[in-house]
């Protein structure tokens, strides 16, 4: 039996970093290119039009359609690109410095949920929250000695920043509520030290007060027989940990939840992409290597807006960008269930045929 293979939709003139899906139009757009090094490989991005692509990908007799992707052209303002129709225009309108280190390098950047904050972080530890779109600093704290690595904006103005000091710290603007306690709580190895490579706040399906936050834990150092790496929920009002369990020897690189709290999205730095069921953290999902190299994010298709019809009769999808410029969709079959009603007749059933057995088999049984 052949590796399995997710199909892909796109692959770009340069290597992909980010991902984001517009919910109203179904626009999947992707960013990536050189960064500031001077490789000489601009920065772009690129966009797909989703069509009803979960059904096409879904079929043995029509996949997606691939689309090879051009050059974005310069501009002064910004980029421009065109494709079928489509035309997707990005235009610089602000420009702040996020990180004051003596090699500055920014390494995370996240909203808020109404997109009217956004939070950076980098390798000064410092976090920074700026107004968009003005780029006004409104907060500036120190978080983390030496690099952050992931930063999660809560809906109740909490923020959650994760450090390569081995610690994930909760905030309320500059003020620290609490940290995580994740090794005294869960899997002990004395001589592994583990850090939190990522996190994520989502919701509780059904219950629309109910708040969860997600990490990533991977051990600090690399070793020659590699630990397993760890994904754990906590409770988004007194951030206990709820449940931890292994996801695996690979490294994670990369974490995302779904719209409505129910699926978690992982990729590897071996290019392995996979999808979890939030509640009990349990694996639907897993393609190894589906990515030649790093998976550099991953975003399910949004729950509302054309998600529904774009969905078509899977359950979830998700999509994947890694440093090989590729886009690749990850879908999830509908899992079948048997109706309440069904189980509680076929238990009704096995009980009236246990009981004929054995009037059967011992006559005045009853």
């Amino acid at each position: 039996m052949g590796r399995r293979r997710a199909p892909e939709l796109y692959r770009a003139p340069f290597p992909l970093y980010a991902l984001q899906v517009d919910p109203s139009t179904g626009l999947l757009i992707a960013a990536g290119g050189g960064g500031a090094a001077k490789t000489g490989i601009k920065n772009g991005v690129a966009h797909q039009q989703q069509g009803n692509k979960a059904e096409k990908a879904g079929s043995k007799e029509q996949g997606p359609r691939q689309r090879k992707g051009a050059a974005p052209a310069e501009k002064k303002c910004g980029a421009e690109t065109q494709h079928e129709g489509l035309e997707l225009r990005v235009e610089n309108l602000q420009a702040v410095q996020t990180d004051f280190s003596s090699d500055p390098l920014q390494k995370v950047v996240c909203f808020n949920h109404d997109n009217t904050l956004l939070a950076t972080g980098g390798t000064d530890g410092y976090v920074r929250v700026w107004k968009v779109p003005s780029l006004e600093k409104v907060l500036e704290f120190k978080a983390h000695e030496g690099e952050i690595e992931d930063l999660a904006l809560g809906p109740d103005g909490k923020l959650v920043t994760v450090g390569r000091d081995l610690k994930a710290s909760v905030w309320q603007k500059d003020q620290l509520v609490t940290q995580l306690h994740w090794q005294e709580n869960g899997p002990t190895f004395s001589s592994t030290p583990y850090r939190y490579q990522a996190c994520r706040f989502g919701q509780v399906p059904d219950q629309p007060a109910g708040l969860r936050l997600f990490t990533v834990q991977i051990p600090h150092k690399r070793l020659r027989q590699p630990p397993p790496c760890y994904l754990t929920a906590w409770d988004g009002s007194n951030f206990l940990p709820l449940r931890t369990k292994s996801c695996g020897h690979e490294v994670v690189s990369c974490l995302d939840v779904s719209e409505s709290g129910t699926f978690l999205g992982l990729g590897t730095v071996t290019g392995s992409v996979a999808i979890y069921i939030a509640f009990s953290l349990q694996c639907l999902y897993y393609v190894r290597e589906a990515h030649g190299i790093v998976v550099t994010d991953v975003a399910f298709l949004p729950e509302k807006g054309r998600g529904p019809e774009l969905l078509g009769s899977h359950e979830t999808a998700l999509f994947s960008v890694a440093v090989d410029s590729r886009c690749q969709l990850h879908l999830l079959p509908s899992r079948r269930s048997v109706p309440v009603w069904l189980l509680l007749l076929l238990c009704v059933g096995l009980i009236i045929v246990t009981i004929l057995l054995l009037q059967s088999a011992f006559p005045g049984f009853l």
